[in-house]
């Protein structure tokens, strides 16, 4: 199989940790694409995932699976002898599923959001409004409060163990940084549980 992908972007980060954690990463050939260039924006790309966003899986036989989750979930099936990030039990595939909720729409997308309305890095692709950007990275700053109230007293974001919930959020905090935000002094919670994930072998790919 193929993961077309841009390495210095968060999604792709997320597959590659996951696939990492899971001893996966040598199944697949990693294919590189110049988002700046727009290799993305091509024919040849969208045929691949019409949304023309990274990363994209293409199978052997010739099936493509694009959006990070949907990728992840297929490794998470297709290797079931792997270590589980996605939940064993209803009640953890449930508590996975909402911190996954909350981590997309409250932490990752407006750290996004921020990236691309204040940095100008698509700026001939998109109409960038900085004031929205900003906005968004309040509430990213908001949310990391909010994980480091959170974390005291655990060693990971639910379930009691490391699962794709943490990856999501690590990959979130590492990408922040283009924009400016970082753990606090104060969010010593958050910083602990930072390290913890940065320690392991996937926080290196």
């Amino acid at each position: 199989m193929k993961i077309f992908e841009t390495k210095t972007a968060p999604n792709p980060r997320r597959v590659r940790m996951f696939m990492a954690e899971k001893g996966l990463l040598d199944t697949a050939e990693f294919i590189q694409i110049d988002l700046q260039k727009g290799e993305n924006l091509t024919p040849e790309y969208a045929a691949r995932n019409p949304m023309k966003k990274v990363p994209v899986m293409e199978l052997d036989d010739g099936t493509c699976i694009a959006e990070t989750m949907a990728i992840c979930r297929y490794f998470e099936e297709s290797y079931p002898d792997t270590p589980s990030l996605l939940g064993n039990t209803p009640l953890e595939k449930a508590q996975l599923e909402q911190w996954l909720r909350w981590i997309e729409l409250y932490f990752f997308l407006p750290t996004g959001m921020c990236f691309q309305h204040t940095s100008g890095y698509f700026k001939d692709r998109m109409n960038p409004i900085p004031e929205w950007g900003e906005e968004c990275g309040n509430n990213v700053e908001k949310f990391m409060h909010f994980l480091n109230k959170h974390l005291e007293g655990k060693d990971y974001l639910c379930c009691d163990r490391f699962t794709a919930a943490d990856i999501n959020a690590f990959t979130t905090i590492a990408f922040a940084r283009v924009v400016n935000i970082r753990i606090k002094p104060e969010q010593e919670h958050l910083q602990a549980w930072y390290d913890r994930v940065k320690a392991r072998p996937s926080a290196q790919v």
